[in-house]
């Protein structure tokens, strides 16, 4: 005879989180806020990425950031210093992921009255944050040419939930061997809805098209 129970508890604080992230999304949706969350693994440029896209959305959409890692607030001073839009960090205490909790907690203290448009830079992983949701409108996955074409492949979760991939630092794709082609297939195996952007923040190759699709999501929102 059984003398123990087993408890679901990863499927219990999904099911919370998600309740949750509907709640954030129905307050979004009546502030006619745009809530964009980017993810992707460490280094893969989305400090730089969110910059570069700031600095041109910023003018004519209200912008605020979020800024979230395990420790440091090494990349919020980076966001508020090169775009001067008001920013804050969250420290996550050794979680790889964020919770729709923390991201709400984020939120009020970023303060929402007037803001069109907010980005949150999520932690760097490409397992946990792909679990939970957010409450984001829009979650737009990174994939960086160094970490190869094969990682649509290894971490489907990430790709299933993105609604779109932006494959970055495209500049050094001579150096690594990294085919493009080949990583959108891969993206399209797991999710063959979403747009994949060829993008380098460093000469803006591909930018246009992604920051044209903000704009038009942003816009959506705000009707």
């Amino acid at each position: 005879m059984n003398i123990f129970k087993t408890v679901e508890i990863k499927e219990d604080i999904l099911s919370r989180n998600n309740e949750q992230a509907k709640q954030i999304k129905a307050d979004l949706k009546a502030k006619k806020i745009f809530f964009l969350n980017v993810m992707s693994s460490p280094g893969s440029g989305k400090t730089t990425l969110i910059t570069n896209l700031v600095n041109r959305l910023k003018n004519d959409y209200k912008t605020g950031v979020i800024e979230a890692d395990i420790d440091s607030d090494v990349d919020a001073h980076t966001i508020a210093e090169k775009t001067g839009v008001k920013t804050v960090q969250i420290h996550t205490a050794g979680a790889c992921h964020l919770t729709c909790q923390m991201a709400w907690e984020s939120l009020l203290a970023l303060g929402l009255e007037g803001l069109d448009f907010v980005i949150l830079e999520n932690i760097g992983n490409l397992v946990c944050p792909a679990e939970f949701d957010t409450g984001a409108n829009f979650n737009l996955v990174l994939l960086s040419v160094p970490e190869g074409d094969d990682k649509p492949l290894k971490y489907p979760l990430m790709f299933e939930v993105a609604s779109a991939v932006a494959v970055t630092k495209a500049d050094v794709a001579e150096v690594f061997d990294f085919s493009a082609e080949q990583a959108k297939r891969n993206i399209s195996l797991r999710n063959p809805q979403a747009p994949v952007f060829i993008t380098s923040a460093v000469n803006n190759e591909g930018i246009d098209r992604l920051e044209a699709l903000l704009r038009a999501s942003i816009e959506e929102v705000k009707r």
